[in-house]
């Protein structure tokens, strides 16, 4: 395969990668939450879905399947999403677990990763190629609190990696997701713009030429301590508060919630409308 760093522009050539049946696992993230598309299964498109988009691409036949909830803790993941994914014979899997487990008090990063390495043993178990999604560095955002577990826990996920030969998407050093633009409203999910820079880095990490291009968002226009308070406690009230509820009550937001895309299949929207790209 060619370098990394480059793109296909529209109407070049399709390169040919060895993929054809993709199968994504994890919580919110990688459901897409934040990237709404009401075309699409689920109502959200999300870095899984553009990943899957582009890979299909000169393939008529790749088939993509999203088990992933909102909401999922790892072992929920590894228990609920592990299995059927194995039922579905795919030969390529990604997997992003162990974020809503580390902003829990009391979690531990250590015991995460173990419970991590035993499930990406079982994805690659048939041969094959597994994608492992480490945490973003959270020193910028509302999460700041749990850097230091994040660090500990991105440092066992290279290693359950290195073990198993997956590919590390390297969400830390992603610096451009320091950008405000990147995040949704509720600063804990990525906004459009963050999916689509998140999915052109796992292609890149696979090594897959790509048609999507690096967006260069415009700076937020500075604002004043009064704004920036009267921000921060709209967020609160709407988005923080109920959150912490839902921990209290034991009860997630995914409850009631099924995968989006349960089955593979060829990457369409309703009625056969190839979904938008870029």
């Amino acid at each position: 395969m060619s370098d990394i760093n480059s793109l296909v522009k529209p109407g070049d050539p399709v390169q040919t990668h060895p993929w054809s049946r993709y199968v994504a696992l994890g919580d919110s993230f990688t459901e897409g939450i934040g990237d709404p598309e009401p075309l699409n299964p689920g109502g959200y498109r999300g870095w899984a879905d553009r990943v899957a988009e582009e890979l299909s691409r000169g393939h008529q036949d790749f088939a993509y399947a999203n088990l992933a909830i909102r909401g999922r803790l790892l072992q929920q993941i590894v228990d609920q999403q592990v299995g059927p994914c194995l039922e579905l014979q795919p030969d390529l899997v990604s997997i992003s677990a162990g974020g809503n487990d580390l902003i829990r008090p009391g979690a531990d990063p250590d015991v995460l990763a173990e419970k991590l390495d035993v499930a990406v043993q079982e994805l690659s178990s048939g041969g094959a190629t597994v994608v492992l999604f480490n945490g973003p560095d959270t020193s910028s955002s509302v999460l700041s609190r749990i850097r230091g577990k994040v660090a500990i826990y991105n440092e066992n996920l290279r290693t359950v990696a290195a073990r198993h030969d997956a590919v590390v998407a390297d969400m830390w050093s992603l610096r451009q997701l320091a950008d405000p633009q990147m995040w949704d409203e509720d600063r804990l999910h990525f906004s459009p713009l963050g999916h689509h820079t998140v999915a052109t880095m796992v292609l890149d990490a696979l090594n897959v030429q790509h048609t999507l291009e690096p967006l260069m968002p415009k700076p937020l226009p500075p604002r004043t301590w009064r704004e920036a308070r009267s921000s921060d406690l709209v967020w609160a009230r709407e988005y923080f508060v109920p959150w912490v509820i839902r921990r209290l009550r034991h009860r997630s937001s995914g409850d009631g919630i099924t995968p989006k895309r349960p089955t593979p299949g060829p990457v369409f929207g309703p009625a056969g409308t190839m979904l938008p790209r870029g």
